[in-house]
């Protein structure tokens, strides 16, 4: 005997009662019950859904980040400039301080520990496209590590803005994009 078929307007107003929530209080202060209130359902529809907090918070951001957009400006530097100022919106939303929690939750929620890993490496495919072409055009080796690349280009604005508390501004955006342009390409240049 099936079960109650899924209702999408419900999943839908959960998800984005979850976003409200989200970037209203952050990660923390969220609870499933506040999301059934401030969607009009019952805690039973969240808990149906999702027996996590940290399973609807990761499928209420794959539904809500905005994408990340994929450039093609013909040159490596430009892209990786591009990039890394969409990566920024997300990192300096307010709610983005949640994440931490959210990310302390997933190594005891595994099925949500892999779906944020999906969402990750779907926004990260925009990245993957930018070195593609650079390697076509000629600008970096084709066995260049592309998880090294998105470390170099994601992993500052992560510390920035967690680790060190402080704003990403566009000087800082700029020194990253070429930073990693530099690395990528074999063109750093160290002190002596």
């Amino acid at each position: 005997m099936a079960g109650r078929p899924r209702n999408p307007e419900l999943e839908q107003r959960l998800l984005l009662a979850t976003w409200e929530l989200l970037t209203e209080r952050g990660y923390d202060a969220l609870t499933l019950a506040e999301v059934a209130n401030q969607a009009g359902a019952h805690r039973t529809d969240v808990y149906r859904r999702w027996s996590t907090k940290a399973q609807l918070v990761v499928e209420t951001l794959t539904e809500h980040l905005p994408p990340i957009i994929d450039p093609d400006t013909g040159s490596l530097l430009s892209d990786l400039r591009a990039i890394i100022g969409e990566f920024a919106k997300s990192w300096s939303a307010p709610w983005i301080d949640g994440v931490v929690g959210l990310l302390a939750d997933l190594q005891r929620d595994p099925d949500a520990e892999l779906a944020f890993r999906t969402m990750a490496e779907g926004r990260g495919v925009p990245l993957g496209r930018a070195l593609a072409r650079a390697i076509e055009r000629g600008e970096i080796a084709a066995t260049t590590d592309r998880a090294l690349a998105g470390d170099l280009v994601e992993g500052p604005l992560m510390h920035r803005r967690i680790a060190a508390r402080q704003p990403l501004t566009p000087e800082f955006l700029d020194s990253v994009a070429t930073v990693a342009h530099q690395v990528l390409t074999n063109t750093a240049r160290l002190p002596r």
